[in-house]
């Protein structure tokens, strides 16, 4: 049970931070940074479920997952012990399972890929590849926060493993968020595509300014670097 009565404590102010097992590491630490883009990332679906235009079954989801991220930022926060005396709350394989059926039932109700997309259409894909981005930001942050803790379960006061269902469910949620980015742009003129090249024929004329030999170069003139 949550219960908040003050918002903040000042027992950060010398960088420090207490993790979900009350010790206490740096406000720089692979973890934090880890699960603080997880934060992240359910800001960012938040705003995509406010800006609307999107299904009902797919605002279901992505308030299923708002809730996940919580639970994942939790588990991140919580070391890995060979015991504690209530079990912390991990990410589980079903999580991932759950996800894996979404992309399955989504992405089964769109053309198949024959281009890379561009982030855009609608505001609520475009939110949700912002998300996607964010999430894939979170995934190689909780991996390196594995890297340098492992997996393995340590007593305090050793820092403590990490749970890899973690990175896992972060993997897993990613795909689902640029499958549902499309999703938002079915009914609104489909997928915006990636053109190589930008669409143009051949390579842009290079443009060059003649300049008379009795037209010294201006300050604005001048290549940037060259500008004290």
């Amino acid at each position: 049970m949550v219960n908040l009565t003050r918002i903040y404590t000042r027992t950060g102010d010398d960088g420090s931070t207490a993790l979900g097992d009350f010790t206490r590491t740096r406000k720089t630490d692979a973890r934090l940074a880890a699960y603080a883009h997880t934060n992240e990332a359910n800001a960012a679906i938040g705003v995509a479920i406010a800006a609307g235009q999107l299904r009902d079954d797919v605002r279901e989801v992505l308030l299923r997952v708002q809730n996940d991220l919580f639970d994942v930022g939790a588990d991140l926060a919580t070391p890995v012990r060979p015991a504690y005396d209530h079990e912390p709350l991990r990410v589980q394989a079903e999580w991932v399972d759950e996800l894996e059926a979404d992309c399955d039932h989504f992405n089964g109700r769109l053309e198949s890929l024959r281009s890379f997309i561009l982030p855009g259409g609608t505001a609520a894909s475009a939110y949700l590849h912002l998300a996607c981005t964010i999430v894939r930001r979170a995934e190689r942050a909780t991996w390196a926060a594995i890297e340098r803790y492992d997996v393995t379960p340590a007593p305090a006061p050793a820092p403590g493993g990490i749970n890899p269902l973690t990175a896992t469910y972060l993997n897993r949620l990613s795909d689902l968020l640029f499958i549902l980015a499309r999703v938002a742009n079915v009914d609104d003129g489909g997928d915006v595509l990636w053109r190589p090249g930008g669409g143009r024929a051949a390579a842009p004329v290079k443009r060059t300014r003649t300049i008379a030999a009795d037209d010294p170069l201006t300050d604005d003139d001048a290549p940037r670097d060259q500008v004290n």
